[in-house]
């Protein structure tokens, strides 16, 4: 298993976005993703996100680590 990278909320974001993810609200330090035919998502306004909390983002969407490095790229 690949361990997820470490990157910060806004390029996590930014990757989302390709798949379709838009921000629909912020609360604080957290932002609120949305995408047709996928689960919301939440995403902690840090400058690194923690391994586990992006690979909870991740599964929530459905991506795999490998899927999401592409992605990133």
């Amino acid at each position: 298993m690949v361990a997820p990278p470490l990157i910060s909320a806004g390029e996590c974001i930014a990757t989302l976005g390709k798949i379709g993810y838009t921000k629909v609200r912020q609360k604080g330090s957290h932002v609120r993703l949305e995408c047709e035919g996928r689960a919301p998502l939440t995403v902690p306004m840090h400058d690194e996100l923690d391994r586990g909390t992006l690979r909870i983002i991740l599964r929530t969407a459905g991506l795999s680590v490998d899927d999401f490095m592409k992605l990133l790229a």
